[in-house]
């Protein structure tokens, strides 16, 4: 399994934005097969920070949802309206309450 922690913080006139381009992604997330990935997204008491934890069966999957095209032009528009380089965190599953995928 690969579990990624993206965190990051957009310029405040850009949150609004942001929250509708990740919704437009989620969207189409929620078109594929949802059993190999789970997606999440957080948005911090401070509004303007964004945490994305994603969870991967695979690499397989994982390169498809990452070359999803509005996923692409999500990070492009983002990219142009952070105040800071994003945090990228590899995590090291551990356990979960429920089965996350069914091997």
């Amino acid at each position: 399994m690969i579990v990624v922690k993206v965190t990051y913080t957009v310029n405040d006139a850009y949150v609004n934005t942001n929250k509708e381009m990740i919704e437009a992604f989620l969207t189409d997330f929620r078109k594929l097969d949802g059993s190999p990935f789970v997606y999440s997204v957080l948005q911090t008491e401070d509004c303007k920070t964004f945490v994305h934890i994603s969870q991967y069966k695979d690499k397989v999957i994982q390169d498809r949802l990452l070359s999803t095209p509005s996923f692409l032009h999500f990070q492009e528009q983002r990219d142009n309206n952070l105040m800071s380089e994003p945090r990228i965190e590899i995590l090291n599953f551990i356990g979960s309450s429920q089965d996350i995928f069914d091997s």
